[in-house]
């Protein structure tokens, strides 16, 4: 057992992770930044929870741009072809559970 303050963890760069557990096909993570990831899409399901910190998720649909505002306890759920990319204001700390190994 071990126990993690996430308001103190950081990284040696942007986007740098703690792994806490892998579940059978998929990685728990714990995420700091304070630098914008890159527009992608996974190839998994994702599930995006910030910790501390605020992120804001900008998102496309049908082509648009969408910017949701992620919080401390809010959970952003990511599907398969969903593209999005986390930009971190000004930084944030997430916890990540995804397939292991995706992009």
């Amino acid at each position: 057992m071990r126990f993690v303050d996430a308001a103190a963890f950081t990284a040696e760069r942007p986007w740098g992770a703690m792994d806490l557990a892998a579940l059978d096909d998929a990685t728990v993570r714990m995420h700091w930044t304070d630098q914008p990831y890159v527009w992608h899409v996974n190839d998994g399901p994702e599930v995006f929870v910030v910790l501390d910190g605020a992120v804001d998720m900008h998102y496309r649909l049908d082509g648009v741009e969408h910017v949701e505002r992620l919080t401390p306890g809010r959970v952003c759920c990511v599907e398969p072809g969903d593209e999005h990319v986390a930009h971190p204001a000004p930084q944030a700390r997430i916890l990540v559970v995804e397939r292991r190994g995706s992009v």
